[in-house]
């Protein structure tokens, strides 16, 4: 099974190529940081542009890094949401077009499902089923229960601001160049991560979900006081950072005394941080289960998970592509498609 992925739904125009959901042949991915910079957030407009600008040569790459042309593909998988409107009518056009024209099955995939498989590439040892899966982005941040590719339960979410948006938001206040989770991340290193005694939420009883709207707010008004006026910037990164991880991995060890989990995933953009990757990894040696993080290239966002979780999922496929359309507020439910 050989699948083309797009994945539009947000600044990455990206493209892959993938064989039996896990063999990557190719990934191709081009961000868009240096033209957003200047505003310090994701304009909606100019990402679109850019998407129609990069697109098309984007999956030429693809094919010819993985020595294959359209004859060769078995389907399309595209991101169908949830996203930027106008990024994702790009790709979901794209797709659409050239399964038409080469009369190509087209897989719509929900982004996150994509995520939750992402450590399932180029990976000899993948996750075992039941697992639990850990998202954090810029947008989600999600404790999900993973019983099989087509079956799967939220147990716990954010309430407000995800932790990429709480991680970027604070980058900015301290002045840090866009994109900011990166660079805050980088500036911990050399932090003290008990500097500042910034709050960690706790869910009430049984709850999982998540809140960084809080601590948010609080690292906003240390910032701007006089103590954290003197303070060094590296321990004011590094102790935000630390009480993000902190919540993160408490939600993850909680919840897996509920069911008799197989493994842990932790993927997403924020799957990145290395803060967060070093306390999952502890928090595994303690617990005994093992724990998954996929490689950079696909902790962000990237095509070919896209592909991967078509293959999976490659029972639901449009019998008509040109009545696929996007959806920039597509439901966590499977299948994608019929939520498209």
């Amino acid at each position: 099974m050989l699948l083309l992925g797009i994945e539009t739904s947000c600044d990455d125009t990206a493209t892959a190529v993938v064989a039996d959901a896990k063999r990557v042949l190719s990934n191709i991915s081009t961000n868009q940081d240096r033209f957003h910079a200047r505003y310090g957030g994701i304009v909606p407009e100019i990402a679109s542009r850019r998407h129609l600008d990069l697109l098309s040569a984007a999956v030429e790459q693809a094919l010819d890094e993985a020595k294959l042309g359209f004859s060769d593909l078995d389907g399309i998988a595209v991101t169908a949401g949830p996203g930027l409107i106008g990024s994702l009518l790009v790709g979901v056009a794209s797709a659409k077009a050239i399964a038409y024209a080469k009369s190509l099955p087209l897989y719509a995939v929900n982004h996150l499902h994509g995520h939750i498989f992402a450590p399932f590439l180029d990976n000899e040892h993948e996750p075992e089923y039941p697992f639990l899966a850990l998202l954090v982005s810029g947008g989600h941040s999600q404790i999900v229960e993973v019983r099989s590719p087509v079956d799967f339960t939220i147990l716990g979410r954010t309430r407000d601001d995800a932790a990429g948006e709480a991680f970027d938001k604070t980058a900015r206040l301290l002045g840090l160049p866009f994109p900011g989770g990166p660079a805050l991340d980088h500036l911990a290193r050399d932090g003290d991560p008990t500097a500042v005694a910034f709050p960690r939420n706790r869910a009430e009883g049984d709850a999982l979900d998540l809140s960084f709207s809080g601590l948010k707010t609080a690292a906003r008004r240390f910032i701007e006081s006089p103590a954290g006026q003197a303070m060094s910037h590296n321990d004011i990164a590094a102790s935000f950072q630390a009480a993000i991880v902190d919540v993160l991995v408490d939600r993850v060890n909680r919840a897996s005394t509920r069911a008799n989990y197989r493994s842990v995933v932790l993927s997403g953009g924020v799957a990145a941080n290395s803060g967060l990757q070093q306390a999952i990894r502890s928090w595994s040696e303690r617990s005994g289960i093992p724990v998954h993080i996929p490689p950079l290239r696909f902790c962000t966002d990237n095509a070919a998970m896209i592909a991967a979780v078509a293959d999976r999922q490659s029972a639901h496929v449009s019998a008509d592509p040109m009545t696929l359309t996007a959806n920039p507020q597509l439901p966590f439910t499977f299948p994608a498609l019929s939520q498209a």
